[in-house]
């Protein structure tokens, strides 16, 4: 019996023991769970209170923005005023032209029976349909296409809109007839302003106008001197696709074609220069024959010539100016032991020419001096060849 009251004890004590561990635990989990919520909540609040910062942060920096973006733009609209006055002006001047004239058209309609909506649409209709060809024409020449009649259909609605007014003032202002005058003009002022700033100030310079007509005048000449020439480049561009050769290219290609040059030159040409070179080369060698009394005599003439610019002496080098005195070939020392004979300057004399003609190409006259350099021969000698390499040269001129 003991032993049963005693299990029964220890049973009760041990029942008591876990209901006490039970509610322990029941308590932590539930103490467990207020921390966690209490740590989400607090959580929840940290994230809030940084989300209502970062939208403050973004609208002040928003609100900034706009600031900036507002100063921006009144900036730009301070320069574009000050760098654009005349488009300020031109846009005030045809406002207080195109309204007068609408008035003026819608009282004009409406005095002829026309009721007042059927008058503004008319009166829209001329001023509107001016100003829609007018800007049609604008967008044609932006667009590279000739804006030509578009600018007529304009000033053809814009005439028929001064008419208009033209007319209404004579009926209402008949006293004061020039007040008709300013009606009219009102539906032509902004047109021609327009006209102005769009033409006028995009028209071409006066460099640009004298090098259009200069290219002009060009064009013509060329037709007219080398006409056999023009058709031919005309031929080469229509036979190639087009853009092929530009006016230049086809010009200098049938150039080529009919002389076998470049452009400029010709056959013709070629022949001309070198006769003068050689008529020139026959009147150096001629003048190094000139005595120095002559000479002088021709030089102080010239100092009497009422038109030097005609008739220019060359300088000493060119052949015939003042040479340095040498010995006359006309008594030529023949007896001399050490001086060459006949046949050894005959034989000297192919050298001697060849000497002669590097003189020429090098501007200087044909002198004795010149040619004792070039064939390493005496003085002497060289006197008695340059007289027989001149009769020679003179010879193969004529």
């Amino acid at each position: 019996m003991s032993s049963y009251r005693e299990e029964r004890r220890a049973d009760q004590a041990a029942e008591r023991a876990q209901d006490r561990e039970d509610r322990r635990l029941q308590y932590e989990a539930s103490l467990k769970a207020e921390q966690i919520r209490a740590e989400e909540k607090r959580r929840d609040a940290e994230a809030k209170r940084r989300q209502e910062q970062a939208d403050k942060k973004a609208k002040a920096a928003e609100q900034q923005a706009k600031k900036a973006r507002a100063a921006a733009k009144r900036a730009k609209a301070v320069r574009w005023l000050k760098a654009n006055p005349a488009t300020l002006f031109v846009g005030f001047v045809m406002v207080a032209s195109i309204v007068p004239a609408v008035l003026s058209q819608i009282g004009a309609l409406t005095g002829a029976t026309v009721s007042a909506g059927m008058a503004g649409l008319l009166a829209a209709m001329l001023e509107g349909g001016a100003w829609a060809i007018t800007f049609m024409g604008k967008q044609a020449e932006d667009s590279g296409r000739e804006p030509r009649k578009y600018r007529i259909g304009t000033w053809a609605v814009a005439a028929v809109a001064a008419a208009v007014n033209f007319w209404h003032g004579l009926e209402a202002y008949g006293e004061h007839p020039w007040v008709a005058f300013v009606l009219g003009a009102s539906s032509l002022f902004a047109i021609y302003i327009w006209d102005l700033k769009t033409h006028g100030s995009q028209g071409k310079t006066r460099a640009q106008r004298r090098e259009e007509k200069a290219r002009t005048a060009h064009v013509a000449a060329r037709r007219k001197h080398h006409k056999a020439i023009v058709e031919q480049a005309v031929k080469l561009q229509s036979a190639l696709p087009y853009g092929a050769l530009d006016d230049e290219q086809a010009f200098a290609a049938a150039w080529r074609i009919h002389t076998g040059a470049e452009p400029g030159l010709s056959a013709e040409l070629y022949a001309t220069a070198t006769n003068a070179v050689l008529q020139l080369g026959a009147a150096f060698e001629l003048g190094d024959n000139v005595r120095d009394e002559l000479l002088q005599t021709g030089l102080q003439a010239a100092k009497f010539n009422p038109l030097p610019e005609l008739t220019q002496v060359p300088e000493p080098q060119a052949g015939i100016g003042p040479k340095p005195p040498e010995k006359s070939s006309e008594t030529p020392r023949r007896d001399t032991p050490a001086g060459r004979s006949d046949e050894e300057l005959d034989a000297l004399l192919p050298d001697a020419l060849a000497a002669a003609a590097d003189l020429v190409a090098e501007g200087k006259q044909i002198s004795a001096t010149g040619l004792a350099k070039k064939l390493q021969i005496r003085r002497e000698d060289a006197l008695r060849l340059r007289d027989r390499v001149i009769e020679q040269r003179r010879l193969h001129v004529a």
